[in-house]
Order: C-alpha cells, then sequence, then structure tokens
C-alpha cells in the first residue's frame, strides 16, 4: 500500500486530513516541540480510532508537510565511549608464553 493509500484510507474511515489531525492535536496541546513521535501515535490512536499503521502514517504526513514544530537543541551529552581505535591498537596482538 502507498502512502497515499494510507491516507485516502484514513480520509474515508475518519473524513479528516492529516492537517485536520494536527490542527486537533495542537489545540488539545499533544503536538509540542518536545512531542515524541509514539506519544503522538499513541494519542491519534485513542483519539481516532486508527490503527498503528494509519496513525503512523499521519505522523509521516505531518513530518513530510514541514508541520512538527522544531525540537530545542539538546543539551551537550557528556560521553563515556571507549577512544577511538588507533593503528596501533588495530595491529595483531601476539601472544606471549
Amino acid at each position: 500500500m502507498t502512502f497515499e493509500a494510507y491516507i485516502s484510507n484514513i480520509h474515508a474511515k475518519t473524513g479528516k486530513t492529516p492537517k485536520d489531525f494536527h490542527d486537533e492535536a495542537v489545540a488539545a496541546g499533544v503536538l509540542g516541540p518536545d512531542t515524541r513521535t509514539m506519544v503522538f501515535v499513541d494519542w491519534l490512536k485513542q483519539h481516532s480510532g486508527l490503527g498503528h499503521g494509519h496513525a503512523m502514517a499521519v505522523w509521516e504526513a505531518f513530518r513530510r508537510n514541514g508541520w512538527l514544530p522544531a525540537a530545542a537543541p539538546k543539551a551537550a551529552r557528556k560521553t563515556t565511549s571507549r577512544p577511538a581505535p588507533t593503528a596501533a591498537s588495530k595491529a595483531p596482538q601476539r601472544r606471549v608464553r
């Protein structure tokens, strides 16, 4: 099924377009700069009766149309990863007997 077919099926089932869902989510305070995908998807499933795939298609329509609010920049994270390997550390190690 194509993306367009998903959107057509959503409109046939609910009578609403992705823009209608967007306006409802903004009015309900569900859609903001820090909204996570699954928080919106879960809300839309409960609010509209859509299944998971169709709710994800609505989120994708938001993304494609530039309707997702820009998120605030994340604070710098402290990394605990190992340093990048060097050429010496990549060399095969010999066993000492």
